[in-house]
């Protein structure tokens, strides 16, 4: 069995990655986002929602690289983010940006971006690292206010990019979604086979 190491917090991540028979060992990357944001936007790096997103995945993934508990696995760093009209939108954080946020959402159609990075941390192991960026169109249902209020609320909005979740009381307020469905939760499986099959690694390789 290769080992896997979940460079990300995410109860969310964690429980796609276990449901797909995965038990990745998880440590927290501590990145300072918006700092690596801002470097890389001053050297003419991010062009994009997913550039965006795939940078923060690779700089979450290099960061625990020394940690003892990411030695001799695969290292994964993930990131997410809603681009609408152009503009990423991350995790809301406080009440009221998540409900101007969903005021903004509702009824019109985004996109939500994660980066997958993974680099090859094994004992001898020379494959080095690689990465991919997937997108999802999610389109969101005409909500009250009173509905956002109240989703607002159960707080789950606060700490999930764009402000909403698939696979949970958010999924409710999704009128369709065209791609992906794990690409929303913060975390393709599908991307995460190429990317081991890129390194030279056989996916299956990592089932419990």
């Amino acid at each position: 069995m290769t080992r896997l190491v979940l460079a990300s917090t995410s109860p969310a991540r964690l429980r796609l990655l276990r449901d797909a028979g995965i038990d990745p060992i998880t440590i927290a990357p501590g990145v300072d986002e918006d700092l690596v944001v801002a470097s890389a936007t001053a050297a003419g790096l991010i062009r994009s929602t997913s550039d965006m997103d795939l940078l923060l995945a690779q700089a979450k993934a290099r960061a625990v690289l020394a940690n003892d508990l990411a030695q001799d696995a695969l290292i994964l760093g993930c990131d997410s983010a809603l681009d609408l009209d152009g503009k990423p939108l991350g995790k809301p954080h406080e009440p009221a940006v998540a409900f101007a946020r969903w005021q903004q959402m509702r009824g019109r159609t985004g996109h939500l971006h994660t980066g997958h990075w993974l680099i090859d941390n094994r004992a001898g192991g020379q494959a080095g690292e690689t990465g991919i960026a997937t997108s999802t169109a999610v389109s969101f249902a005409n909500l009250s206010d009173a509905e956002i209020e109240a989703y607002v609320a159960t707080g789950e909005p606060l700490k999930v990019a764009g402000a909403f979740t698939i696979d949970g009381l958010g999924g409710a307020f999704l009128d369709r979604i065209e791609g992906d469905a794990h690409t929303v939760i913060g975390l393709s499986l599908v991307a995460l086979r190429q990317l081991t099959g890129v390194l030279g690694v056989e996916y299956t390789s990592l089932w419990r």
